[in-house]
């Protein structure tokens, strides 16, 4: 079968980069002040972060299923199947939405429970276009790649707790006492949701408790196994690249990718977020 790869934009993946994949990305939608806006198509990070600061209204939400649809449809005028990796189910309910819909399509259209979002989403992604040149299905590959989705980890710090308490994250006292001590909180995902890992003072200590922290992962669950290593960052360029170097120094030719984080995390991190996290692949 002549299938087709479509994942959505938490991958870190542009349409320009899609493009140049053979994939096909869905925008993920992005509510400020109550107008509807799609990322990488009428809704760039300068504009989001600008409004963020002065306090606008933001919410996020999963797409529409007819844009889910409408995509699909558009890819099945060129293509016999459709192999869907949305984000992680933990994270949102576009996959279970997704296989909802894929019912109505005859097993044309096939949905993988990704378990991850952000750079090891991106791996996936990497991962099913190697399984799709070995000749795989695509139900061979939705059954090899769900099989591996949780050899992965994440760990992110926001460098504030203000939009944590914004999206019903953190309560307003903790949001006050965390700002009064200069705590920050470090997340961990992995199996696909966001839970607490430590909390600290600074964004230094933060970092090194992060660097500790994954570190520890590689030695101990991905002990003996082929990992890569990613970063993330939420705000502007030069964040990004100070976090880039930081890990290039630290991890050398096993770092190998920075991403922005797409702005419906982003909502929830804030500019200046700062993550990293390591995932096996397909060698």
């Amino acid at each position: 079968m002549n299938f087709a790869i479509v994942t959505d934009t938490t991958s870190a993946i542009s349409q320009q980069e899609a493009q140049s994949m053979g994939i096909f990305v869905l925008p993920m939608p992005v509510t400020i002040d109550g107008r509807q806006y799609l990322e990488g198509i009428d809704l760039d990070p300068e504009f989001f972060f600008r409004k963020q600061a002065e306090g606008a209204d933001i919410t996020t939400s999963q797409p529409a299923p007819g844009a889910v649809t409408e995509l699909w449809d558009e890819v099945l005028k060129n293509y016999d199947g459709v192999l869907y990796l949305p984000m992680s189910s933990g994270l949102s309910s576009s996959y279970n939405t997704a296989c909802t819909l894929a019912e109505d399509y005859g097993g044309r259209v096939v949905v993988v429970d990704t378990k991850r979002v952000a750079p090891p989403l991106w791996q996936t992604i990497q991962d099913a276009l190697l399984l799709q040149r070995r000749g795989l299905s695509m139900e061979e590959i939705r059954a090899r790649l769900e099989s591996q989705a949780l050899a992965c980890t994440i760990y992110i710090t926001p460098p504030t707790l203000e939009f944590l308490k914004r999206g019903g994250r953190i309560t307003p006292a903790a949001a006050a006492v965390g700002t009064v001590l200069n705590l920050k909180p470090v997340l961990q995902i992995q199996g696909g949701k966001v839970d607490a890992f430590a909390r600290v003072r600074g964004m230094k200590q933060a970092t090194q408790r992060m660097f500790t922290a994954l570190e520890h992962d590689i030695a101990t669950r991905f002990a003996g196994k082929p990992v890569r290593i990613f970063a993330a960052y939420s705000g502007t360029p030069d964040v990004g690249e100070s976090w880039g170097e930081q890990m290039r120094a630290r991890y050398g030719e096993r770092f190998i990718r920075i991403d922005p984080l797409a702005l419906n995390i982003c909502c929830h991190t804030g500019p200046g977020a700062l993550g990293l996290g390591c995932t096996e692949y397909e060698a």
